[in-house]
């Protein structure tokens, strides 16, 4: 996560246990009137768009590979949930959130649309 960025950061769960994941590890919450889509990994939380950037296939209906990548349900298409880089060479991007477990719950980080954020 780069520390220039300015986050909003809203709770999603109490704890993981409290989130339903299909049998795939994924799921998707609305937060802030956006849907996003949540993957487990290895005990570590990672969130991304539910839609594909190629042709907006819905992330949670996917899967994740041995890597750690999300694959679009759609063409295939796969994704770092780290940074949302294209690993399968279509040069496509995933936007990806950050995400933390604190003592008070789940939150996700939402980045500050501000126009004239560079004011400050």
């Amino acid at each position: 996560m780069e520390h220039n960025k300015k986050y909003t950061w809203y709770k999603i769960a109490d704890s993981i246990a409290e989130l339903s994941f299909a049998e795939n590890g994924l799921t998707t919450v609305e937060v802030n009137n956006k849907n996003i889509c949540i993957a487990l990994h290895k005990n570590e939380l990672l969130a991304c768009t539910h839609k594909c950037p190629h042709a907006g296939g819905n992330m949670a209906d996917g899967y994740i590979d041995a890597l750690g990548n999300i694959v679009c349900p759609l063409h295939r298409y796969k994704f770092s949930l780290h940074n949302g880089r294209n690993v399968s060479g279509e040069g496509y991007y995933l936007k990806t959130f950050p995400v933390e477990i604190r003592n008070e719950g789940v939150f996700i980080g939402i980045q500050e649309n501000n126009l004239f954020g560079w004011l400050k």
